[in-house]
């Protein structure tokens, strides 16, 4: 005699909770860079915070390929990305370059998680709504998504670790940056998305070499290839905000 349907309904392989254990192990490296940050190891703290990014980039994904995709996970998603993004990448640029200062270090930080919250308060809002947003073209983002504001937000870390210097810019500027970052992620600008992306079977190869060139850059030149990255998303930023129809 079989099992019941209704407990069958409830039972998951356990590869279908690989997305989970992923969004997880992504909250376990949020909460370890903010204990390595406040003990000094800004370059750990950093990495374990990028490590979080490439899980939350993969969770998703893997979760609609597996079919496991769920309302419990896309919460637990959320809110990994507020710990990692909104909490645990402000609080190491605090802890390395800001404590020091007055109030202004920490009212930097406070602007900036409340306005990764919003973003993603925002972005929970759309994705349960059937209405599409008329503004925002297809294959874009609306305002800067939380994982790259918080790499925009630790690209003076980037410089200071590429270029060996101190804190590679002054803290009053690392506040200001940090504010207007914030202000990037809630704005109803633009922003490029890469899930929209499609590549041409002719153009595979191509993609594929170059996958392999920025994967060796990484590798090699870990921190610089970073700075550049976010300078170039930073650039199409602003072109989108040049771009943007008035009105």
């Amino acid at each position: 005699m079989g099992e019941p349907a209704e407990k069958k309904k409830t039972e998951f392989a356990l590869i279908q909770l690989l997305p989970n254990l992923m969004t997880v192990g992504a909250i376990c490296a949020g909460l370890s860079a903010i204990r390595f940050g406040v003990q000094g190891h800004y370059v750990l703290a950093v990495q374990l915070i990028l490590l979080a990014a490439i899980l939350d980039g993969l969770d998703g994904r893997l979760a609609r390929a597996l079919g496991s995709d769920s309302k419990m996970g896309a919460e637990l998603d959320s809110l990994a990305d507020f710990l990692n993004f909104g909490v645990a990448a402000p609080l190491v640029i605090y802890f390395w370059a800001l404590q020091d200062m007055s109030s202004a270090g920490w009212i930097s930080v406070l602007v900036y998680s409340v306005c990764c919250v919003v973003r993603l308060a925002r972005f929970n809002v759309a994705t349960k709504s059937e209405d599409e947003n008329p503004e925002v073209p297809d294959g874009y983002f609306v305002g800067v998504p939380s994982p790259a504001g918080a790499l925009l937000a630790m690209l003076p870390m980037f410089f200071s670790f590429a270029f060996d210097v101190e804190t590679g810019l002054p803290r009053i500027l690392i506040c200001i940056h940090m504010i207007v970052i914030g202000l990037l992620m809630i704005s109803h600008l633009p922003t490029w998305s890469p899930k929209a992306v499609r590549i041409s079977r002719e153009n595979v190869k191509y993609f594929l070499v170059a996958c392999a060139f920025a994967g060796a850059a990484v590798l090699t030149y870990a921190w610089t290839t970073l700075v550049v990255l976010c300078v170039s998303y930073l650039g199409l930023v602003i072109w989108g905000l040049i771009k943007r129809p008035s009105g």
